[in-house]
């Protein structure tokens, strides 16, 4: 009797806060013409699908020790130690790497985004089955109530649990704008939320900053076990472009390696400051399918260069990254290090350990 009554007052209650929601204001935008298509399944599709040919590939001591990263084991929990240098690409942002694929951003114009904001390494439930696995990461340092609310936009490049996270859209709260590609907005809460949903190369204005869509080479969905049963891609994942006064910020978005890269390049310009992934790739059972959509950081050199980035700025390795793709949390870097000296690379990176901030 007693679970009767405790189900029938649970049913009340969640029907009388769901009567108190208040409606998000949603706005679409396409590009001209639009560039995102959907298949015959009401799936979205990469620009690039089908088998890849990968420019290099790292086959042999891929992970030697480096001097500039100081680790108590190897290749694990390691801090970056190394020269920061910061070449003069004037373009006015500062950014700050948060862990994982989290950044604040503070525009030219002195506004706060932040892109993949995730605080914890997953959304509920998958937290929980995360913790239980024993697969969670280290908590990062993260931003205050108080500098979260002076948020003024929000982008989010998928919905996967480790870069979207309610708890934290709760905290951020609805004075923010939230940019998310196509068909994304009905996974927030109904809180007055101000949501775009763009299409790929559709812009947006934010003050006299411009937010751009592009492509990313990923996937999307929202469910348990993605690896096991699939998602249902029905919402588009994205890279992010921050554009002020001819000045460009990229962040790549979880993607593997394709001519996306190319068509960004060729649409804007080479680019000022590129965020790229170079971790998530590595599985023992599944190694193919995780560099289909996850950068190597030989495949991330590779887009630093055909993008014409003048400074990139690495980022999914770390001590508060997640456990899942990888040998170990600073292996990528590793292996980003050694492979720009055999590849003779000229990109120039400018490595952050997390929580790290820096002008550029």
């Amino acid at each position: 009797m007693k679970a009767l009554i405790f189900t029938q007052l649970s049913l009340f209650l969640a029907i009388l806060l769901a009567g108190c929601a208040t409606p998000n204001q949603v706005t679409q935008i396409t590009a001209q013409p639009p560039t995102a298509k959907l298949a015959t399944d009401n799936r979205y599709q990469n620009l690039y699908p089908g088998k890849k040919e990968y420019p290099l590939t790292c086959e042999t001591d891929c992970y030697l020790p480096h001097p500039d990263v100081d680790c108590k084991e190897p290749a694990q929990q390691c801090h970056y130690v190394g020269p920061q240098r910061i070449p003069p690409v004037d373009s006015g942002f500062k950014v700050q790497w948060l862990g994982h694929a989290s950044f604040a951003i503070e525009s030219p114009d002195g506004q706060q985004v932040l892109i993949d904001p995730v605080s914890g390494q997953f959304d509920w439930p998958v937290n929980w089955a995360a913790n239980l696995l024993g697969t969670s990461r280290n908590k990062p340092k993260w931003l205050s109530d108080k500098t979260l609310q002076k948020t003024k936009a929000v982008l989010y490049s998928h919905l996967h649990y480790d870069h979207f996270n309610k708890a934290d859209i709760g905290r951020i709260g609805n004075q923010a704008q939230y940019f998310v590609g196509l068909n994304s907005a009905s996974h927030f809460e109904k809180a007055g939320y101000q949501i775009k949903e763009m299409d790929w190369f559709a812009s947006s204005q934010l003050g006299d900053t411009t937010i751009h869509a592009v492509p990313a080479h990923h996937f999307n969905g929202r469910i348990w076990v993605p690896f096991l049963y699939g998602d249902n891609e029905q919402s588009l994942w994205t890279g992010w472009l921050i554009e002020h006064s001819g000045k460009k910020l990229y962040f790549a978005g979880d993607t593997g390696y394709s001519d996306h890269f190319k068509d960004i390049q060729a649409r804007y310009g080479d680019i000022d400051v590129c965020l790229i992934p170079i971790a998530s790739y590595h599985h023992e059972e599944h190694g193919e399918w995780y560099r289909y959509v996850h950068t190597t950081p030989e495949d991330a050199l590779t887009a630093a260069e055909e993008l014409g980035c003048k400074v990139m700025i690495p980022w999914g390795y770390g001590n508060a990254s997640w456990q899942m793709g990888d040998h170990s949390s600073h292996s990528a870097l590793l292996r980003l290090l050694n492979m720009k000296e055999r590849m003779l690379s000229t990109v120039n990176l400018l490595i952050l350990n997390e929580g790290e901030q820096v002008t550029l």
